[in-house]
């Protein structure tokens, strides 16, 4: 099944980046190996990076070494981003790569202006917020996938599939998170769409969490919807795995839980709904690189929004909660189990 999103996906992002595929043609191709560094804001075993990763080797083909380094700033403080900034810069001026990757909004804002001033191109990936905003506008050979959660069409979609009148929406307090709160509701922890109304709460601790999950119904909630819970901690300011907050969360919830990105819904610990795939950001990634490292100039490739997202469900999930999907969604949906 999740081979038909990867081939869906690829098709959309073939119309999107067809100009950048001929020019792959045109241009001067080389017969070494190329090395690529993708420094990725978060770490190895996330759901996030395994898609886009996975995805990003796929779209390369041989040809390239592909090294990885994890900032893994999902699980450490805020007080150590720095320093795994500074680790990762040590290891570029190492390696030396004909192409760098950054993978999300921390590997920009902390390595964006620096790279910015090497001659070496950079692609990157997953950006929520505006890149500008990380002091690269000045620099030519810095280009790259935006990310934009599709979060005013998964609110349409809950009330098409059930009665909704408030929705809870719960993120960690992430940069991401942050970012989301930022540009898409314009730091509103209130939006209305239609007839719905949906309160966002940012949190810290698993505590937290766990109360306003608990409390949900009580507080005249129809709905949850699952943001970002990668760097929730617990009392004694230790992390808390991704998976034992969704595991929980799955466990605990009085109300139906959906997602707004795949990775939320492949455990089968929530219902789903129209969510973004990491795999579209590592596809298109690999289209530029591969076009950049062909001879054409970052700075002729403007960035561009790669996530048009995708029905993702549980079945298991669906007939827990007794939703029923409509024939549209369901003929058009992927499916976990």
């Amino acid at each position: 099944m999740f081979n038909q999103i990867t081939f869906t996906l690829h098709n959309r992002l073939t119309h999107l980046l067809f100009p950048l595929m001929l020019m792959i043609g045109t241009c001067a191709y080389s017969a070494e190996r190329q090395t690529i560094l993708v420094i990725q804001s978060y770490h190895a075993e996330y759901l996030w990076d395994k898609s886009y990763l996975e995805s990003l080797r796929s779209s390369l083909g041989a040809g390239y070494d592909v090294i990885t380094f994890e900032m893994d700033t999902k699980r450490l403080p805020e007080s150590q981003f720095a320093k795994q900034a500074d680790a990762a810069w040590k290891l570029y001026k190492k390696l030396k790569p004909d192409l760098v990757v950054l993978g999300d909004d921390n590997a920009l804002k902390f390595l964006g202006e620096k790279l910015g001033r090497t001659k070496t191109p950079v692609v990157y990936l997953g950006i929520n917020n505006d890149p500008a905003n990380y002091n690269i506008a000045d620099f030519d050979n810095l280009t790259g996938i935006l990310e934009r959660p599709l979060l005013k069409r998964s609110i349409s979609l809950i009330s098409e599939i059930m009665p909704v009148n408030k929705l809870l929406i719960m993120f960690d307090s992430g940069t991401t998170a942050q970012t989301v709160l930022e540009q898409t509701f314009e730091n509103s922890t209130t939006y209305t769409l239609g007839n719905v109304q949906a309160d966002i709460f940012l949190m810290n601790s698993f505590d937290d969490w766990k109360r306003a999950v608990q409390q949900s119904r009580n507080n005249g909630y129809d709905a949850l919807i699952i943001g970002l819970y990668q760097t929730l901690r617990d009392e004694n300011n230790n992390h808390v795995s991704a998976d034992d907050v969704l595991a929980w969360t799955d466990e605990n919830t009085p109300i139906p839980p959906f997602s707004f990105w795949d990775f939320s819904v492949r455990s089968a610990h929530s219902i789903g709904g129209y969510v973004l795939h990491g795999e579209q950001q590592g596809l298109a990634a690999g289209i530029m690189i591969k076009s950049i490292l062909s001879g054409v100039k970052p700075a002729l490739i403007y960035p561009i929004t790669a996530d048009r997202g995708g029905f993702l469900f549980s079945r298991s999930q669906i007939s827990r909660w007794g939703i029923e999907l409509p024939d549209y969604i369901t003929s058009n949906a992927s499916f976990v189990d």
